[in-house]
């Protein structure tokens, strides 16, 4: 394998006899000398014809799942999930499937780069100019002025520099991701504190449930979990051992989840709270119970006329729910990101007091805890972001350091990210992609990408284990590329101080292996070892650790339903059509540099390439609009283009749009193909500081321009178009 380590003293550390046969993995310092060779020059291991396979987890969301990659002769030529792994057993989305694009991507940032900011052209430095810079910004700025921006993932790092910060007196790091954004997790939270008492997520055993009411989760898509969430709901529909499960969606706009659902309801965009308190008043009076506190001051006729939802489907559906022993009720997406989304939120968590289903099958739990979670782990809500943004834009961060987040494309325009990056004195991004963010950079000095890296992740919801789910190197790293880790290392020692003596960690291994050293005493693990170098040699063997038995909370639920719930409307800005902007399945927040997610049809339109804005077929008549005009879309707070299409299962007074494409950046799959909803987007938030991204409505204009879409379906079938020509 390397000339300090022979293969029998790389099993030998390892500890591991079967490492030959199932899973090859790194092992604590002796992984230091182990590398993933291309063709000429094959380790030992390796042989003509024969695959070698490694367990690592996915990056391309913050989740957690565990993959196991398939290599040959050094390439990485497949992934799959890891079956032993508790969040996924086996399974991955289509995200996970072309990870592989990421790594073999024509465009990644291959050196560490200096740049004028906003300019796409680079001059290449070498890493110890590299290192060098990152000293100098370490020691030449008070700690109050260095800044640390991060994504939702890898979590190592995140650790690494929350030490980093709590040992010299620098910013806490700050970490954010669209999908948070769009999965409204702050509001959430503060909805299982304000019932519960704790703050935490909730998780939903759809799989053990009987009859769902899902009010804008879209939990077959993007939403906190979804592999572990899609297991879920086949476990729901599974009729072999049980009866059908019965699923209704709420939402304005037929999301992936309403198309697998028995019925779709379409209320009118901010009325969720009072049709879920609606539906509690009238599950109460079908038992005949007296009627509890939260549910008193709604009236369902009302609701009926404000949500469009008939009296009778309201009065049929709560039958059905208290009925039922096994009902859950689900909030979640668009009906969070508005100004009532916390009251939304309680609202439908207090629903699931009627069958009493806290803390039992088929119901609501807390979340478990992963190893060495914290508070301080979480993603920062829209309003904590915007305050960071104006910290910037008041010059009191002299240096930013950017790894994983990319918050020109993702935050709304106008938080104003770009323009704020001016009272920064040094920008210096670890960005694998040349993306927007990364542009506007003065360095860029690249980490490797996920399936070349070591570290770990939480598993934050979707187990009922707590979960740290690991990562190593699959293959060499294909570029000049190295770990953050290593570089803020070799940096804290150039810059000398308390910066040298806070970290005293050799590499990046030696860090992980300080994070792991606590599990080895931890009870009810799956495994265990006399020796750190053992311990991880199993935990890279078997992509993680986790306990052997569940530890779902179970919610405090006795005061739920004895308190007043707020049923208001939530408030829209001004405009004629309420504006729904959803995260893609395929692209979602950083999938649109991958060919692969590209060409892969959109799940309920068939789009493939591009941004397309969907109408309902009655209004698009009334506009005088056909499939494929282009139209502005004009909001308060900007303005964009996509091409129509023409969407029965939506709202005639809602339009939608799918958020992922519109990159300026970030390669040549990405970059000018597309629209990015969040341009039309304000900076309202709700009560819990999250976005009230769904809370916008938007004017339509003609263009006279058509913009032909690449999708799938026959439009000759679906609509009938041509279909005279035809004949």
């Amino acid at each position: 394998m390397s000339e300090q380590f022979s293969r029998r003293d790389f099993l030998k550390l390892a500890g591991v006899g079967a490492a030959t046969t199932a899973i090859l993995t790194g092992c604590g310092p002796a992984s230091r000398y182990v590398k993933r060779e291309p063709y000429m020059q094959m380790p030992e291991y390796n042989y003509n014809g024969q695959s070698t396979y490694y367990a690592t987890t996915c990056r391309e969301c913050p989740a957690g799942c565990g993959l196991v990659v398939r290599t040959m002769q050094g390439r990485a030529i497949k992934t799959e999930g890891n079956a032993n792994h508790p969040l996924n057993l086996g399974k991955t989305c289509a995200r996970g499937q072309a990870t592989l694009h990421g790594l073999y991507n024509p465009d990644r940032v291959t050196d560490p780069i200096k740049r004028s900011r906003g300019d796409a052209s680079s001059t290449n430095v070498d890493w110890d100019s590299a290192t060098q810079t990152v000293a100098d910004a370490l020691k030449n700025y008070k700690p109050e002025e260095i800044a640390f921006l991060m994504g939702t993932a890898p979590d190592h790092l995140f650790d690494f520099v929350s030490d980093l910060a709590a040992a010299t007196g620098i910013n806490a790091p700050v970490r954010f991701g669209a999908l948070s954004m769009f999965e409204a997790r702050a509001t959430l939270s503060k909805a299982a504190e304000n019932l519960f008492g704790k703050a935490g997520l909730p998780f939903f055993d759809i799989g053990g449930a009987q009859v769902v009411f899902s009010f804008g989760s879209n939990f077959l898509e993007t939403w906190l979990s979804p592999v572990s969430y899609t297991r879920g709901f086949v476990g729901l529909r599974e009729a072999k051992t049980k009866q059908r499960g019965y699923l209704v969606q709420f939402e304005s706009r037929m999301s992936q989840t309403g198309t697998k659902a028995d019925e779709w309801i379409p209320l009118k965009p901010g009325t969720e709270a009072m049709v879920a308190l609606a539906i509690g008043r009238l599950a109460f009076e079908s038992r005949g119970d007296a009627l509890p506190r939260a549910f008193v001051d709604v009236d369902p006729l009302d609701v009926a006329s404000k949500s469009g939802v008939k009296l009778e489907t309201l009065e049929r559906l709560a039958a059905m729910f208290a009925a039922s022993a096994g009902s859950l009720a689900i909030p979640g997406g668009p009906s969070l990101g508005r100004s009532n989304g916390l009251a939304v939120a309680e609202a439908v968590l207090a629903l699931n007091a009627i069958p009493d289903n806290f803390g039992k099958p088929g119901g609501v739990y807390f979340s478990v805890m992963a190893p060495n979670e914290t508070e301080s782990h979480r993603p920062a809500s829209t309003q904590e972001m915007q305050e960071f943004v104006q910290k910037m834009a008041d010059g009191k961060f002299k240096v930013l350091f950017v790894h994983g987040v990319n918050p020109v494309f993702e935050l709304p325009k106008a938080i104003n990210f770009k323009g704020a990056l001016s009272g920064v004195e040094q920008v210096i991004s670890f960005a694998t992609f040349p993306d927007e963010t990364a542009l506007e950079a003065d360095f860029v000095f690249p980490d490797h990408h996920g399936l070349e890296s070591w570290g770990y992740q939480r598993v934050a919801t979707g187990s009922a284990q707590p979960v740290l789910s690991g990562s190593q190197p699959v293959v060499s790293p294909f570029y000049n590329t190295r770990a953050t880790i290593d570089v803020l290392l070799a940096a804290a020692q150039l810059a000398g101080g308390t910066f040298a003596s806070a970290l005293p960690f050799k590499d990046e291994v030696e860090f992980l292996q300080g994070k792991l050293t606590p599990l080895m005493s931890e009870a009810g693990g799956f495994f265990s070892a006399a020796d750190i170098n053992t311990f991880s040699a199993y935990f890279q063997q078997y992509g993680g650790w986790w306990k052997l038995d569940g530890a779902f909370g179970t919610p405090d639920s006795a005061d739920v339903l004895n308190r007043n719930l707020n049923g208001a409307e939530s408030e829209f800005s001004e405009g004629e059509f309420f504006f729904v902007p959803f995260v893609s399945p395929i692209l979602a927040e950083a999938g649109a540099n991958k060919p692969w997610l590209q060409e892969l049809p959109d799940p309920t339109t068939t789009v493939m390439w591009n941004t397309w804005v969907e109408i309902n077929p009655e209004t698009a008549h009334e506009l005088g609009l056909e499939n494929e005009d282009l139209v502005k879309i004009v909001s308060e707070f900007g303005e964009i283009e996509a091409a129509v299409y023409k969407y029965p299962p939506i709202r005639p007074d809602t339009i939608a749009m799918p958020f992922g494409q519109g990159h300026t950046a970030y390669g040549r799959y990405a970059e000018n193909r597309g629209v990015n909803p969040t341009d039309l987007l304000g900076q309202q938030v709700n009560e819990a500081g999250d976005l009230a991204f769904a809370g916008m409505k938007v004017k339509i204009e003609k263009t006279g321009k058509k913009l032909p879409i690449p999708r799938l379906e026959s439009i000759m079938g679906v609509y009938g178009e041509a279909l005279g020509e035809e004949h």
